[in-house]
């Protein structure tokens, strides 16, 4: 679904990702773990086409994408979310929903004026399609709240429900777990789960808790200083000692009972 070929990113003297090479398998829940500041958000960025690489080249499902925008890949099927939610906040969250179709006509002036029933029609698929993923998400005792009270949980299931939107190729998630209790982390898990198994959807996800990483993800691909040090299962990249220098600044027999803290 998404391949990275030698990929860079320079901030003047600083190599964010210093030639990073990647594939992420269409129908996969891949994960992306590392040390602080190994380039993880930095590499989704690009992918994602908000920064333009220095050098390097992205295909998204055979087709370059290379310094696309993000509106463009959009169009493509290539979905980002963000640690930090950006919902619309004095939006209900089935409004919030509601607002991800493009080209819906009733953002025409001419269309809302003199196609009210082609408006009329669209704006009710819409709403059912947002119902639908209210009802997938078990999220209807929150739809018609503002979406600025929602919590830090239901803010990142909202997140995952805009994706639901549109048909997605493929969902980049940045620490969907981020300042999310235990609870709800456990029921967006079971979302993305449900979303990959039943719909299909290739997700790949930046996190730091290796209990959420190892019951979603396989494989896992490890970046240090802009590179990628390793893949592989969960397991085999908590054994590996290269992994375990970057993370914990020690070999492997100095290893601690849970090497996944900090990841």
């Amino acid at each position: 679904m998404i391949r990275v070929d030698d990929l860079h990113l320079h901030f003047g003297g600083i190599r964010a990702v210093d030639g990073a090479s990647i594939e992420i398998a269409k129908g996969s829940i891949t994960g992306l773990i590392g040390p602080n500041g190994a380039g993880k958000s930095t590499l989704f960025n690009v992918i994602a086409g908000h920064y333009k690489p220095t050098s390097g080249r992205v295909w998204l499902d055979g087709e370059e994408i290379t310094g696309l925008s993000p509106h463009e890949l959009f169009h493509k099927g290539l979905l980002r979310t963000f640690q930090i939610a950006h919902e619309f906040s004095t939006l209900t969250v089935r409004e919030n929903l509601m607002m991800v179709p493009a080209d819906q006509p009733g953002e025409v002036l001419w269309d809302a004026w003199f196609r009210g029933g082609a408006v009329r029609a669209r704006e009710a698929e819409v709403r059912r399609r947002a119902d639908e993923v209210i009802d997938f998400l078990e999220i209807g005792h929150v739809a018609e709240e503002r979406a600025g009270n929602l919590s830090g949980g239901q803010k990142k299931l909202l997140e995952l429900g805009r994706t639901m939107m549109v048909d997605a190729k493929i969902v980049f998630l940045d620490e969907v777990g981020a300042g999310v209790n235990r609870t709800l982390l456990n029921t967006i898990g079971d979302a993305i789960l449900r979303l990959n198994k039943e719909r299909g959807y290739t997700f790949c996800m930046v996190e730091h808790d290796m209990d959420f990483i190892g019951r979603l993800c396989d494989p896992v691909i490890v970046m240090a200083e802009g590179k990628v040090l390793t893949e592989g299962t969960p397991e085999e990249v908590l054994k590996n000692e290269a992994v375990i220098e970057a993370y914990l600044g020690r070999g492997l027999k100095d290893r601690p009972a849970r090497a996944g803290a900090g990841a």
